[in-house]
């Protein structure tokens, strides 16, 4: 008998923070993950940036995750925005300080485009923040509109200094 395929997507999430304890802020989203569905299989470095949008505030800790998943793209929305409001994230400013921000990078090949929800992420080749994380644990994914692999959107991209730390978010 052939075993049944796997209907679970493979998901891929960049969490950022900025306010309070960054690293509790992050191993929190991280542990709440499971709870919304989430199974997390790989976890990259945590890289330190400075704001990129709006620079007048402090330093972002980020960190990008791979994770499987049978919740829907925009339920999975939902359930990361619920997340966010529980550690406390308030969007009073676009672009702004946050506790903690969990974006939809790639879900699985699709494409999604409706107001609530562009995934791929619109804005990924032009983020070191999150391509040095991505390229970091998945060098070779394709990003399902360019064709270009992770590694090969972040050679592309010249600015932005992104640091590099001496830690790892363990996973449950």
């Amino acid at each position: 008998m052939t075993p049944a395929p796997d209907a679970r997507k493979t998901v891929y999430l960049a969490l950022g923070s900025n306010l309070g304890d960054r690293v509790a802020n992050l191993r929190d989203a991280i542990a709440r993950l499971p709870k919304a569905g989430v199974q997390v299989t790989s976890v990259s470095s945590v890289y330190e940036t400075k704001a990129m949008y709006k620079t007048d505030q402090p330093d972002f800790l980020n960190l990008v995750l791979e994770a499987k998943t049978r919740v829907l793209p925009r339920v999975l929305m939902r359930r990361l925005q619920t997340i966010e409001r529980e550690l406390g994230r308030r969007r009073a400013v676009a672009n702004g300080p946050r506790t903690i921000d969990i974006d939809v990078l790639l879900y699985g090949r699709f494409v999604i485009a409706t107001p609530d929800l562009a995934v791929p992420h619109p804005r990924i080749e032009e983020r070191r923040f999150v391509l040095e994380p991505l390229a970091e644990i998945a060098p070779n994914l394709r990003h399902p509109i360019h064709k270009k692999t992770a590694a090969q959107l972040l050679a592309a991209v010249k600015h932005q200094v992104v640091r590099k730390l001496d830690l790892r978010i363990e996973f449950p």
